[in-house]
């Protein structure tokens, strides 16, 4: 038994990468404290809590290599192969890959067949058997409901194990409804989180796995300690430097949300994915590229963009593909500039491998329909839908429920733009209305820092198109209810409520929006008219 105890943003990244090289970073061994007590080898006690440390972070490419060594240190060691098998299930992002479910069904055989030490061991490695058992992409999320039962016993039966406690608290996280607005589950793993905490505060589980409980409008705040803390305990874990900023994001928290996904990005860009560009790289850069945009700071957008565009070779994961495509993305639409929607081209980077991922490729279908709606080209935004409407009947048939009814509504807004540019404000007004219904009932996912434009702020700017000015403020409102501090959403809400005369209300608006804004030298003509405004008062 072991035991142990533009030119300026590519300027700040370089700099940021030169203090993560390894002449000036912690030692490596610096990513929070485990302590997992098990039957294998005490030469490899060590090595253990590190890989499970890892796990914890969701650096899952590299918690698989070193559970992979260890299992070569020790063949005798029943808890490697588990951490290989567990490492491919990736609860919160995606179902596992071909190649991942080979993997982690072959580990977990292996585990299995040499009979763990102890009941403990083996009741972790039950835990993870019955995610694989019977495992298909139809039978995903039973199949992790099977696993948090599993990791509920555990617990049940080991309450003063942390990481029983972390695993259980992480498959509350990832069988919650997504559309649960009461966030029942994610509140019963947030209070659990909080006791394994306040028992080990450097715990890279309890400490990950806070944040992503609290990652909805209702939460996020009761976590910004914990977010500020977490890069203190893994200073160099690319994931821990950007997990935080999944809070910052919910609370409008612009700079901090850019300064650490700088230190994300630079930290990703020095552990690839064996040849490849990791993920983590193109997760923290779409997040950059959001809150710069939030600021009006289009220049150091573009320059992220660039970042994007240029690196080579992605990792091919479902993360590293969501995170291109959205920030390619988000540069026109954020800016509202629409005629460059329309036109950015379905791929980007090669032969990376789009047809996997068709719900990452609608994000690139809705960015041409809205672009083409709103730039009066009915004809365009139509054949963009009809794009929609094939990947949606992929999600279907791949009964993926969430990505399914997300690109229900994207492909529902575009034609909706449609409509309303081919001159029946009416019909277009009603359809996304359904649009936006439909989204409010999605939370968010884990892998974006929030929609490409939220539909209930498309549905402010056609009513506000449609000189219905007060219903637009309502629905901008509730979008920014949703999504706070968004650049769109309180320009949107400040000139709708300047167009129904009420000047206390856009002045809040357009205030919010000139203290939130970054760039004095943003060309945004909605910095432009806020300044005006305010002059003129």
């Amino acid at each position: 038994m072991t035991s142990s105890s533009g030119i300026a943003v590519t300027f700040v990244f370089a700099a940021v990468l030169m203090l993560c090289s390894p002449a000036n970073a912690e030692p490596s061994g610096n990513i929070g404290e485990v302590d997992f007590d098990n039957s294998c080898d005490a030469s490899v006690a060590v090595p253990f809590n590190h890989a499970l440390a890892l796990l914890h972070h969701m650096m899952y490419e590299q918690a698989t290599a070193a559970f992979a060594d260890i299992e070569k240190q020790d063949p005798a060691c029943a808890l490697a192969p588990w951490g290989i098998a567990m490492a491919a299930v990736h609860p919160l992002w995606a179902p596992p890959s071909e190649q991942e479910l080979a993997r982690g069904s072959d580990a977990i055989r292996r585990a299995q067949q040499l009979k763990p030490g102890t009941e403990r061991e083996k009741s972790y490695i039950d835990a993870a058997a019955a995610f694989y058992r019977d495992w298909s992409p139809a039978k995903h999320r039973e199949k992790l409901r099977d696993w948090s039962a599993a990791q509920a016993q555990i617990y049940r039966q080991y309450p003063g194990d942390i990481d029983a406690g972390a695993l259980y608290a992480l498959s509350l996280l990832a069988t919650a409804p997504m559309d649960d607005r009461s966030y029942r589950q994610q509140k019963q793993a947030g209070a659990l989180l909080k006791q394994l905490y306040r028992d080990n505060s450097s715990h890279p589980g309890a400490n990950h796995y806070t944040i992503h409980a609290h990652d909805n409008p209702a939460m996020a705040a009761d976590a910004l300690a914990v977010a500020r803390g977490y890069d203190k305990i893994a200073p160099e874990v690319p994931h821990a430097l950007h997990m935080p900023t999944h809070i910052f994001v919910r609370l409008g928290l612009w700079p901090d949300t850019i300064d650490w996904n700088i230190r994300s990005a630079a930290a990703a860009q020095k552990q690839p994915a064996g040849n490849a560009t990791s993920l983590h790289y193109f997760h923290a850069l779409d997040y950059l590229m959001y809150a710069y945009l939030q600021q009006g700071r289009d220049a150091e957008a573009a320059a992220v963009l660039e970042q994007v565009l240029g690196a080579e070779n992605p990792q091919d994961t479902f993360a590293a593909a969501f995170g291109i495509a959205a920030a390619r993305a988000r540069y026109p639409l954020e800016r509202h500039a629409w005629r460059e929607a329309a036109a950015l081209s379905p791929g980007s980077h090669g032969d990376f491998p789009w047809q996997k991922y068709p719900w990452v490729q609608a994000m690139v279908y809705f960015s041409r329909g809205i672009g083409a709606a709103r730039s009066g080209d009915a004809g365009a935004a139509n054949s963009a839908a009809d794009q929609l409407d094939g990947l949606y009947r992929r999600a279907v048939d791949a009964e993926e429920e969430y990505w399914a009814a997300l690109v229900d509504s994207q492909r529902q807004a575009v034609r909706a733009w449609a409509i309303f540019a081919g001159g029946d404000e009416a019909r277009g007004i009603a359809l996304m209305r359904k649009a936006a219904a439909q989204e409010d009932g999605l939370d968010k996912h884990p892998v974006t820092p929030g929609p490409l434009l939220p539909a209930r702020e498309l549905l402010g700017d056609m009513l506000l198109a449609a000189e219905q000015p007060g219903e637009a403020l309502q629905a901008y409102m509730n979008s920014i209810e949703l999504y706070p501090s968004r650049f769109n959403g309180l320009y949107g809400a400040a000139l709708a409520a300047q167009e129904i005369g009420r000047k206390t209300e856009a002045e809040k608006y357009y205030r919010r929006l000139l203290e939130m804004a970054g760039a004095e030298d943003s060309q945004r003509e909605a910095l432009q008219q806020a300044r005006k405004f305010l002059s003129d008062q």
